[in-house]
């Protein structure tokens, strides 16, 4: 669509002569010969420039650049003016004008400074466009009690510069806390810097948070800054903390304390200012006891711990993700937003998802690309999806037996298997907050047919016994 200039001039023969050059160039013009005109014009249709000049009869030039700026504030307006000097240019420029040009008028001028005020307008657009697409990609999706609790407390936290340790299983969204929490903070002006601790080797690691002088190692061809030089003045996201040496631990720990480090290889202290947030899927109390992971290192990260809930914990947030990736994959791709099922909402709810948000944004990608249809129906969910829902449906619903028995059978191990989830299958802490001796509830768990963790089984489970109902 061609892009609308309007001309505001008293002059009819600067009107006529500056529409000829316009038009000629591809653009709709649209003129007024006052002030009182133009305003007029801007309620019929908003223009992508105004070319508007000072001196007019009535109402002067300065006059509507002020009405123009609280109704339309986006709206570059060029000034033209023949008696222009120094001091007006200035005002009109403090008052928002885009440019300013002097009569008698260079139609090349004109015309360089209208595409100059295009490509302002276009930039303007793009970057609004970007910062709501990076205020979706921070946003939290649910309304479950857990996210909005969850909400709250990065909101509160967000402002300070204490340290923040995240908590939570993987695929929860520990990453997307960390960048709501800088996105919300004093340094969202300067960069979030995010380290995956597991997936740099150990003899590399502190070169990657450090930095290195040339000639450090072998390879160190010339000096290199560091995650904690990059992430001065913002965030630094450990990601996987757990994962880091007790040597590295001892470095970071400095770090955080006195916010210095030295460079591999380098002798002078470098001063920052980093703000640490970490994160991990690991018991770091059980990591402490068992000497691989630091205890002063554990009370300097955890000033203020937040944990993200499993998605099995907050069901009712399954719809909205649902859409929210639905709404992604449609801008990715070209194949259209589709749409679901209430049927199928329901089953996934049904699910346990195990890998938690991650899973299911993965499945619903699946969904999208294998249903050749715009709606997600009941039929097109895979048949190992379903065949474990019905084996959950079996399992986990009491009203689904016949008997007594099995209903109450299977009321007993879903309400333990909560439990062992509350409590990270620590099978101590459970039997004591249950109730029960921890040598009845090991009895219990094998005649329910519930898997004790083994972190050799693919799955983090012993494989399992018989079904405990089939032999009620």
């Amino acid at each position: 669509m061609k892009k609308r200039i309007l001309v505001v001039d008293d002059e009819v023969s600067i009107l006529q002569s500056l529409r000829g050059v316009l038009e000629d160039e591809g653009y709709r013009v649209a003129v007024a010969v006052d002030g009182r005109e133009a305003l007029g014009e801007l309620q019929k249709d908003v223009p992508d420039v105004m070319l508007l000049d000072i001196w007019m009869p009535g109402m002067d030039g300065l006059s509507v650049l002020a009405e123009v700026k609280k109704i339309l504030p986006m709206l570059p307006v060029i000034i033209i003016s023949g008696h222009g000097n120094i001091e007006t240019a200035v005002k009109a420029t403090r008052m928002g004008a885009f440019d300013y040009v002097e009569k008698p008028l260079s139609l090349d001028r004109i015309l360089v400074s209208v595409q100059n005020a295009l490509e302002f307008n276009r930039l303007t657009e793009e970057n609004r466009l970007w910062r709501q697409k990076a205020t979706r990609r921070h946003a939290i999706t649910g309304n479950s009690p857990a996210i909005v609790a969850l909400r709250q407390e990065i909101e509160r936290a967000a402002p300070t510069n204490a340290t923040v340790l995240i908590t939570g299983e993987n695929g929860t969204g520990k990453e997307l806390v960390a960048r709501m929490m800088h996105h919300l903070s004093r340094r969202s002006h300067r960069p979030m810097i995010e380290v995956n601790c597991a997936a740099i080797p150990e003899e590399l690691i502190e070169s990657e948070l450090f930095g290195h002088e040339k000639g450090a190692f072998t390879g160190a061809h010339e000096r290199r800054k560091g995650k904690f030089d990059l992430a001065d003045g913002g965030t630094l996201f450990l990601d996987e903390v757990a994962d880091m040496s007790l040597r590295t631990q001892a470095k970071i720990l400095r770090i955080i304390q006195e916010q210095v480090f030295e460079r591999v290889g380098g002798t002078r202290p470098i001063q920052v200012d980093v703000r640490i947030v970490a994160a991990t899927n690991k018991d770091l109390q059980k990591e402490i006891e068992e000497g691989r992971f630091r205890q002063d290192l554990y009370y300097r990260l955890n000033v203020i711990p937040i944990y993200v809930s499993p998605l099995r914990e907050r069901i009712e947030d399954i719809p909205m993700l649902v859409e929210d990736f639905l709404h992604e994959m449609s801008v990715e791709s070209a194949m259209g937003k589709k749409r679901v099922e209430p049927e199928v909402i329901e089953k996934l709810q049904r699910h346990r998802w195990i890998g938690n948000v991650r899973e299911l944004r993965n499945f619903i990608e699946r969904l999208c690309i294998m249903t050749p249809g715009d709606i997600i129906k009941l039929s097109d969910l895979p048949r190992d999806f379903m065949e474990k829902i019905q084996v959950g449906d079996n399992a986990n619903d009491p009203f689904g037996h016949g008997t007594l028995r099995e209903a109450r059978t299977c009321f007993e191990r879903e309400y333990l298997l909560r439990k062992l989830d509350e409590y990270d299958w620590n099978i101590s802490l459970t039997s004591t907050q249950i109730g029960v001796e921890r040598s009845h509830l090991h009895r219990k768990m094998r005649a329910l047919g519930i898997r004790e963790r083994d972190e050799s089984s693919p799955q983090g489970l012993k494989p399992p016994p018989a079904n405990p109902l089939s032999s009620q």
